[in-house]
C-alpha cells in the first residue's frame, strides 16, 4: 500500500472518529445538561469557565450532522473495493452471499451485545425515580424488532438507545447493496444518483413525513459516498478551493434549515460532506498525536455509537435522579466515561469480530488489506 492510499485510509478513520464523538457529545449535552436557554435564564449565572464552555459548545446543537457523515463514509467504504474490482475486470460480479455474510458477521454480534448492554443499563436506570424520559420499551418485541432492523417502521428503538434508528437504515442499505451494485452497473453512477434522488423525494412524501423511517428516504446520502468512490477511481481530482467553499455553504444552509426541517438539513449536510470527502481523501494530515487519537476513536466508533446513550441515561438517573444538572462539566465527564465504556466494549466484543472478518478475508483471498477490514459501518454507524 502506497503512502497516498495509507493517508486516505487514515483520514477516513479520523473522520469516522470525529463524527462518532460529535454525535455522542450532542446526545450527552442534551441528556446531561439543562440546555443553553435555561442556563442563560438562571439568575445566578456569572462569567466563569462553566459559562464559557456552555456558549462555546453551542455548535453541538447541530451534532446530528455526524449521522450523514457516517452514511457518506459508509457508502464510500462499502462500494470502493467492489467498484475497483469492476474497473479492473469488467466481467466482475459481486458475490452477494459472501457480501451479506460479511455484513452480518460485522454487524450482528456487536448489535446483539449492545442490545443486551442496553437492557442491563436501562434496567438499573429504572431503579431510580423519577424515571428518565429517555427510557423506552425493553420488551421482547422491541428487542427482536431492533435485531431485524425494523425500528422506525414497526417498533421503537430499544430502550433508551435512540441512536439505533440509523443502524436499521445501514442494515437496510447493506441488504439492498447487491441490487444497487447491479443497477449501477447497468445505469452508470450518475443515472443511479439521479434515480435515487427521485426515490428519496418520493419516499419523503410517502413515509418520512408520516413518521415512518425507511432506507429509501436516506439512500441518496449513502450513495453519495459510493458516487465519490466511482469518481475517485475514474481519476477525479478535487478542486479544493471551490469544493471547500461550496461544501461550507451547504453546511451552513443545512444548519439554517434544520430548525424547520431536520430532514432537509440532513440532506444538505450529506451533500456538503460528499463534496468535502474528496478533499479529505487528498489531504496529507501527518501523524500528530491528535490525528492518531482521532484514528483510534474511529476504530471503535461503531461501539461508541451503539452504547453511549444508555451510559449517559444511567449516569444522569443514578447521580441526579433524571434532573439535568446546571453545570456543563458533568456532560463532559460523562462523555469521557462513555468513551471508556465503548473502548472496553470494543475490546471485548468488536475486536474479536474484526479478527473473524480478517480470517474470512484471508481464507478467501489469501491476504488482507487494511481497507478491506475497515470497509465497515460507520456508523462505523453510522459507523
Amino acid at each position: 500500500m502506497n503512502g497516498k492510499q495509507d493517508d486516505s485510509i487514515r483520514n477516513v478513520e479520523m473522520m469516522r472518529g470525529i463524527a462518532a464523538m460529535v454525535v455522542a457529545y450532542f446526545h450527552c449535552r442534551v441528556i446531561a445538561w439543562v440546555g443553553i436557554r435555561h442556563y442563560a435564564e438562571m439568575s445566578h449565572v456569572v462569567f466563569s469557565l462553566d459559562t464559557l464552555l456552555a456558549y462555546v459548545t453551542i455548535p453541538f446543537v447541530w451534532g446530528s450532522i455526524g449521522v450523514p457523515i457516517f452514511f457518506v463514509i459508509s457508502g464510500y467504504c462499502i462500494h470502493r473495493g467492489h467498484a475497483a474490482k469492476l474497473a479492473r475486470d469488467p466481467r466482475y460480479r459481486l458475490d452477494a452471499a459472501d457480501f451479506l455474510l460479511r455484513r452480518f458477521v460485522r454487524i450482528y454480534p456487536v448489535l446483539l451485545f449492545a442490545l443486551l448492554l442496553t437492557l442491563a443499563l436501562d434496567s438499573i436506570s429504572l431503579q431510580f425515580v423519577p424515571h428518565n424520559e429517555r427510557l423506552g420499551d425493553l420488551g421482547l418485541t422491541a428487542f427482536v424488532g431492533n435485531l431485524l432492523a425494523l425500528q422506525g417502521i414497526a417498533v421503537p428503538t430499544f430502550g433508551s438507545n435512540g441512536a439505533l434508528w440509523t443502524l436499521a437504515l445501514e442494515i437496510q442499505f447493506y441488504a439492498l447493496y447487491p441490487l444497487l451494485f447491479a443497477a449501477q452497473r447497468r445505469l452508470g453512477s450518475s443515472r443511479t444518483l439521479v434515480a435515487l434522488a427521485l426515490l428519496n423525494a418520493a419516499s419523503y412524501g410517502l413515509f418520512e413525513r408520516h413518521g415512518i423511517t425507511v432506507f429509501t428516504s436516506y439512500w441518496l446520502s449513502w450513495y453519495l459516498g459510493a458516487w465519490v468512490a466511482q469518481w475517485q477511481l475514474a481519476g477525479g481530482r478535487a478542486p479544493v478551493g471551490r469544493l471547500g467553499v461550496l461544501a461550507a455553504l451547504l453546511l451552513v444552509a443545512g444548519c439554517a434549515v434544520s430548525f424547520e426541517s431536520q430532514y432537509s438539513g440532513f440532506q444538505l449536510w450529506a451533500l456538503a460532506f460528499a463534496l468535502f470527502l474528496p478533499i479529505v481523501l487528498q489531504a496529507r494530515t501527518g501523524r500528530s498525536l491528535a490525528m492518531r487519537c482521532l484514528e483510534k476513536v474511529g476504530e471503535f466508533s461503531y461501539s461508541l455509537y451503539v452504547v453511549h446513550i444508555p451510559v449517559f441515561v444511567l449516569l444522569v438517573s443514578w447521580l441526579f435522579h433524571s434532573v439535568k444538572p446546571d453545570s456543563i462539566f458533568y456532560s463532559m465527564g460523562f462523555f469521557l466515561i462513555a468513551l471508556g465504556v465503548a473502548y472496553v466494549f470494543h475490546l471485548l466484543v468488536e475486536r474479536p469480530v474484526l479478527r473473524m472478518l480478517r480470517k474470512m478475508s484471508s481464507r478467501r483471498a489469501g491476504r488482507v488489506t487494511k481497507l478491506a477490514s475497515a470497509d465497515l459501518l460507520p456508523l462505523d454507524g453510522r459507523r
